[in-house]
């Protein structure tokens, strides 16, 4: 048997802590027993003893118990979808991370340990997370330490200089509003921690010690058709930053993708001024509004502009023109400056039957975040080259027509996500995303997916079919 510390910082001070340190909560008896165990010091932390008052089922009175609350809460979904006869611990912590006036670390987790070829191994020569290699073992391969390792942000929303407005929801119902649910980011990490992630390094494509992450056996180039486990390094350094070139290739994922993903959202372009802009746009879904249907959103695609510099960010309420420009038609707005909700609030306002938002930096396609059950219209994301052919086209033949015409939709022959062969896709940015590319799924499926890089609104506490994909990945790696 084979064991290493996949973590790029040292972990010797989490098992320290972890044998140290007292006041263990026990998950509810289920499936499997997931242990939470208290790293923070005293009167930080879990141990924070801020006064709160009880919010959606969190019955803890000081922040630090209902910080745990939420985290039993989660680990004991997990706990009642997973198999194992030997208890996970999980060595979790709240303590300052990274974080800025206008992004933040919301946290991280992932397996303290992973192990090959010990007894009940089903791959001889491949990488287990610590939890799972226990679970095929029968037995605890990592006695006195956590199998999982937790740390999330303390000071999120809690201080002027780290998100502030945006703190934790703390509650268990699932009604964060705009607050961001801890108990969804949760069972994502806690999903990384059980193995949804790759242990071969994303940047340079090599294996720890020359062995592939039993990841690595699913992991298919939609391209070549060739499993990472057989590319060389270089191939693998290339796949991961390949665009959508990436797929995973598990019999339980695939077939759960027709059960769990729908239909893929489009945006036609047509009309006499559309020219070479005339045609199918890729397109981000929207966690607020009405999803996309088979009866299409049809209208002439006006732009605000709000801007000295000929953009249109619908910050504040629309002028007189912009509003005329819009009514009946759909506005095609900038991103910048204040949430998606607060655009789409105002030009549904003056009258518009969609959004469309263009993006005001080079790079991937990703969705439209925020939620406010106020707004009734469609929107999608497109990216920011996307909009600057389509404003190039916008020629404003009368205020309130522009030659082009927006169809927003759905194809009803494509599940949003997948490949050509309906296998759901990976997230492989063309630019390197340390710890995001490759070990989450792709940001265009839809619904949105728990096990995507970044934690949508409209997420609800599930963690397998009919809504999501993150258990089926984890069965099919040996859960």
């Amino acid at each position: 048997m084979r064991t290493v510390n996949p973590l790029r910082r040292s972990c010797a001070a989490c098992a320290l802590a972890f044998a140290a340190l007292a006041g263990a909560v026990s998950g509810a008896q289920a499936a499997a027993t997931i242990t939470i165990v208290n790293l923070n010091e005293p009167g930080v932390g879990f141990n924070d003893p801020t006064p709160a008052a009880t919010v959606g089922g969190n019955s803890g009175t000081t922040l630090g118990q209902q910080r745990l609350i939420a985290f039993q809460a989660a680990a004991d979904i997990w706990a009642a979808n997973i198999n194992s006869s030997v208890p996970i611990r999980v060595g979790a912590s709240f303590v300052p991370l990274s974080c800025s006036e206008s992004s933040a670390v919301l946290g991280s987790a992932g397996a303290n340990d992973i192990f090959s070829d010990f007894p009940g191994a089903p791959k001889t020569n491949a990488w287990y997370p610590s939890a799972l290699a226990s679970k095929l073992a029968g037995t605890d391969q990592a006695p006195g330490s956590p199998h999982i390792v937790a740390r999330f942000n303390s000071r999120l929303g809690l201080f002027p200089d780290c998100l502030p407005g945006s703190g934790f929801y703390l509650g268990l119902d699932n009604h964060a509003g705009t607050a961001i649910d801890l108990v969804s980011v949760l069972l994502h990490e806690l999903g990384h921690g059980l193995g949804f992630q790759t242990f071969t390094d994303d940047e340079t494509g090599e294996q720890i010690n020359d062995v592939p992450s039993i990841w690595d056996y699913f992991l298919i180039d939609n391209r070549s058709n060739k499993l990472w486990v057989n590319m060389s390094n270089e191939e693998r350094r290339l796949s991961s930053i390949s665009y959508r070139g990436l797929s995973w290739n598990g019999p339980k994922v695939k077939a759960a993708v027709p059960v769990v993903l729908g239909p893929e959202s489009t945006l036609l372009i047509t009309g006499p001024a559309a020219g070479g802009a005339a045609g199918n746009v890729d397109v981000g879904d929207a966690s607020f509004g009405p999803p996309l249907g088979g009866v299409p959103v049809v209208g002439q695609l006006m732009p605000v502009v709000d801007q000295e510099n000929g953009t249109g960010l619908a910050c504040t309420p629309l002028s007189p023109a912009n509003a005329l420009a819009v009514r009946g038609n759909v506005a095609l707005v900038d991103r910048g400056v204040c949430a998606f909700v607060v655009k789409a609030r105002n030009v549904q306002e003056a009258g518009a039957i969609a959004m469309v938002v263009a993006d005001n930096a080079a790079g991937e396609l990703t969705g439209l975040g925020g939620a406010d059950p106020s707004i009734t219209i469609p929107a999608v994301r497109i990216t920011q080259q996307a909009g600057i052919d389509l404003k190039a086209k916008l020629t404003r033949r009368s205020r309130t027509t522009s030659g082009v015409i927006a169809s927003l939709g759905v194809n009803p022959g494509k599940l949003a996500g997948t490949d050509a062969a309906n296998r759901i896709r990976m997230y492989t940015p063309t630019e390197l995303s340390p710890g995001s590319s490759v070990s989450h799924y792709t940001t265009d499926a839809r619904p949105n997916q728990l096990m995507e890089p970044s934690i949508n609104a409209d997420l609800p506490h599930e963690v397998k079919p009919p809504r999501d994909l993150t258990l089926p990945l984890l069965q099919d790696i040996g859960w």
